[in-house]
């Protein structure tokens, strides 16, 4: 992690976090701790916490508080009880500055702990959904807190979303069923830069990929890119295997469940457990078989032979396999984004978290873009670090891109 070990050397030399309560809830992985290390080394005092249960690396958690003195609040597989008593030890540490992956921690800074809001300056939001959530806390007038949206970075999204969302979503799913993708129907419902990433990445594996999408121009986007599109009511009748990238809950529900065939598997690598309703599928299910395959579960559904076009009331089954319990599949099955991606997006959390300590005083409570000197900062470093070279502009260049003057 090239660009984010830079900064590391600067912060260390600079101590800009110095004397900053810093606490971040993400993925407990071997790239976040790098992301914790380098906010240490700028001074800040860190408290870690996962944002998703599944994703956790226990020996990555270990290390920080063995090796790095750094507290960690993250166990993998964890319980519900267990992951929001984590939220709240995070939340108890009393942070000047957090970062967020999913927004669990800032939404309970907005309710159990509101009396603490005033003394946050400000927080980082990772994800998709979580910037969903906390411009929709904005537009409701109730935000407490500044926010970066560090998710919308196009050194995060462009890279991070599609790249590593990309290849680290067909890892998992691979790592789960070993199933062969070319021939495969791949339906991918959503069409931002997770789903661009996966599509292409399954399309270049040999599958027929289908794309659902309700943002009209995202479906002309998929059209455009030679996908088919279509709603999810007719893909979920011929695909072989569905995942999840949109970031909204009950994409795929219980009227896809009852038409999809025999052997269909869904899987999720949106942020959260609930773009595929478990509970409806739970509810179709005569029978479930836990861990049929590690990370999978077989869903066996009753189905009617009229449903089948068959005459009779004779039940028949068909199975549904779900990938790690519809949590982010690429977390849960396999280990995430690589880190040479991950470079990136924690190079501008870490220099996000710098801008609020500087400036935490100006910022009000609304959600801010990251700026244009971080972007091209995290750019120009990623650049060098691959060994790219570009080229600049000449002062004549400058001026006609700068004037109305010159015409052809």
């Amino acid at each position: 992690m090239p660009v984010l070990n830079s900064l590391k050397v600067r912060f260390a030399k600079e101590k800009t976090l110095k004397g900053v309560k810093l606490a971040a809830c993400l993925h407990v992985t071997a790239e976040t701790a790098n992301l914790a290390r380098t906010l240490k080394a700028g001074g800040a005092e860190v408290l870690l916490c996962a944002s998703n249960p599944l994703s956790t690396q226990d020996e990555v958690a270990a290390a920080l508080v063995k090796e790095y003195g750094i507290s960690v609040f993250a166990i993998h597989g964890e319980d519900k009880e267990t992951y929001y008593s984590h939220l709240r030890a995070a939340l108890d540490f009393k942070p000047n500055i957090t970062m967020d992956d999913g927004a669990d921690l800032l939404s309970l800074l907005h309710t159990e702990y509101k009396q603490q809001a005033k003394n946050v300056w400000g927080s980082m939001e990772e994800t998709t959904t979580g910037v969903i959530r906390l411009k929709a806390l904005e537009k409701a007038g109730k935000l407490a807190v500044p926010i970066i949206a560090v998710n919308d970075a196009k050194t995060k999204n462009m890279f991070d979303n599609r790249y590593g969302t990309g290849q680290s979503t067909i890892d998992g799913i691979i790592r789960a069923t070993d199933i062969l993708i070319a021939g495969k129907n791949v339906v991918v419902a959503g069409y931002g830069w997770c789903g661009r990433g996966f599509a292409a990445r399954a399309r270049g594996m040999g599958a027929k990929v289908i794309v659902t999408e309700v943002d009209k121009i995202k479906a002309l986007e998929a059209a455009m890119d030679g996908f088919q599109v279509m709603p999810m009511n007719e893909a979920a009748k011929i695909g072989d295997l569905f995942c999840t990238l949109t970031g909204d809950k009950d994409v795929l529900r219980g009227e896809h469940f009852k038409v999809m065939k025999d052997g269909a598997m869904v899987a999720n690598s949106g942020h959260f457990d609930v773009e595929i309703n478990i509970p409806e599928l739970k509810k179709l299910a005569v029978k479930v078989n836990k861990n049929v395959r590690n990370h999978v579960d077989e869903y066996v559904i009753g189905i009617r032979n009229k449903e089948l076009g068959i005459r009779g009331n004779a039940k028949n089954t068909k199975s549904i396999y779900l990938l790690a319990e519809g949590r982010l599949v690429n977390l849960a099955a396999a280990e995430g984004h690589p880190a040479s991606v991950m470079d990136m997006s924690f190079a501008t959390q870490a220099l996000a978290s710098e801008q609020v300590a500087k400036n935490y005083k100006k910022l009000s409570k609304k959600v801010y873009n990251v700026s244009a000197e971080i972007e091209d900062w995290v750019a120009e470093l990623k650049l060098s670090a691959m060994g790219i070279g570009i080229d600049e502009l000449t002062p004549e260049q400058k001026k006609y891109l700068s004037s109305w003057e010159i015409g052809t």
